[in-house]
């Protein structure tokens, strides 16, 4: 094992750069990476209404204020950090559950990178860990009157709690009956247009002067509930979200023939006569970039609907059970308030938690393993095993439990 890193702890009295501008106010920490130091205010300040990040340049002597992207953490009344590499400094809330104790700022990682080259600014990202790790989502494309929508509903009716729908965006009005946050999340155009800039989008299209799109959040909203997510989306949808951060499995829908398809938008008696060749004439389109574009991991033949199906099923490995996130410690794990000190040994973290009441000294340890770390900004970090570690004496018996 190598040997334990430095023990870092929360409440930050000294240490700011010269010339940094700023106060320690007990819940700030300074990290180091590289020639640069990432001082974090963790909000503990009223004034403070999130984890607010500033950069020192040490090259330039410069203080940065950076564009800060993905979900920001909600204040709390300490935290502590440690860097994990030369792109990553993993925080701890304190005061917080366990289920949103463990957040990623990523600060040189490939995303931040070309954010940083497309905005000319400096760039950092959050991402919030979480423990267990999810079916990667599925990307069902395929053009109009092939059957994907037909073949997603038998999906969900028959494996109800395994899959789940992401919400898209809208920036048009709601229609009668429609509820935002169940048929679309509706917003506004400006605000949407934001998002779009920061990354937050895995795809987008303007239809009849509106925007439509998927954002991370909604996709990672559906795994966070324990479902493998489905997206129906056409190939240009799914060409811009291959490019993007997204690690899903791409399935195109292929007709027999354009006969056949013909015969399909005739029977569904819903278009006139030049909306079906409209429709034909996009999907000899999309059928050439379906088949040789490289977009698509899988492609399924709707010959037969029941038999497409059973081939569906199998390739998402639906004939056994379907692994979902495995947790090492129940979601109401008691944790002491304060952080006392974080410390690294190889890829396993080890936290000090100390009692709030200062008549109990008791502590309480716990180690995180980042071996099976996946995702990442502008969503999710997912693998995190977290797990107890018993009271020890000597250093030499804590290394015997995390090895």
């Amino acid at each position: 094992m190598g040997e334990a890193a430095a023990f870092l702890v929360h409440d930050l009295k000294e240490g700011f750069p010269n010339g940094f501008g700023l106060k320690s106010k007990g819940c700030e920490t300074a990290t180091v990476i590289g020639n640069k130091t990432y001082v974090v205010d963790g909000g503990c300040d009223d004034s403070i209404l999130s984890f607010r990040v500033q950069v020192f340049d040490h090259s330039t002597g410069t203080r940065i204020d950076p564009v800060v992207l993905g979900t920001i953490p909600e204040p709390c009344k300490g935290h502590s950090a440690i860097a994990l590499n030369e792109d990553h400094i993993l925080f701890i809330k304190g005061e917080s559950p366990l289920h949103d104790s463990f957040w990623f700022l990523e600060v040189n990682t490939p995303y931040v990178q070309e954010r940083t080259r497309s905005s000319g600014c400096e760039v950092v990202a959050w991402s919030k860990g979480v423990r267990g790790t999810v079916e990667k989502p599925i990307v069902v494309s395929g053009p109009s009157g092939v059957g994907k929508g037909t073949l997603i509903s038998m999906l969900m009716k028959e494996f109800p709690s395994l899959f789940g729908f992401s919400v898209s965006h809208t920036t048009r009005a709601p229609r009668n009956m429609e509820k935002d946050g169940l048929h679309y999340h509706f917003t506004e155009r400006n605000a949407m247009e934001k998002d779009i800039k920061e990354g937050k989008f895995l795809e987008f299209a303007s239809v009849h002067g509106n925007l439509y799109g998927t954002s991370v959040e909604a996709v990672e909203v559906v795994a966070d509930a324990g479902k493998r997510c489905i997206l129906d989306i056409d190939v240009q949808g799914a060409r811009s979200m291959k490019a993007s951060s997204l690690d899903a499995i791409f399935i195109f829908i292929c007709p027999p023939s354009m006969a056949e398809l013909e015969k399909r938008l005739h029977a569904r008696g819903t278009e006139t006569e030049e909306q079906i060749l409209k429709r034909l004439q996009n999907a000899k389109a999309e059928i050439v970039q379906g088949e040789s574009s490289g977009i698509f991991d899988h492609i399924l033949y709707n010959d037969n609907l029941e038999e497409c199906y059973k081939s569906l099923k199998k390739l998402l490995g639906l004939d056994g059970s379907v692994n979902t996130c495995t947790k090492s410690i129940p979601e109401d794990f008691d944790l002491p308030p304060i952080v006392h000190s974080v410390s690294r040994i190889d890829n396993k973290i080890i936290i000090t938690y100390r009692a709030s009441d200062l008549k109990d000294e008791s502590q309480k340890m716990i180690g995180l393993d980042l071996t099976s770390l996946k995702g990442g900004a502008p969503g999710r970090t997912r693998g995190l095993d977290v797990y107890p570690i018993n009271s020890v004496s000597n250093g030499s018996n804590m290394i015997n439990q995390l090895s």
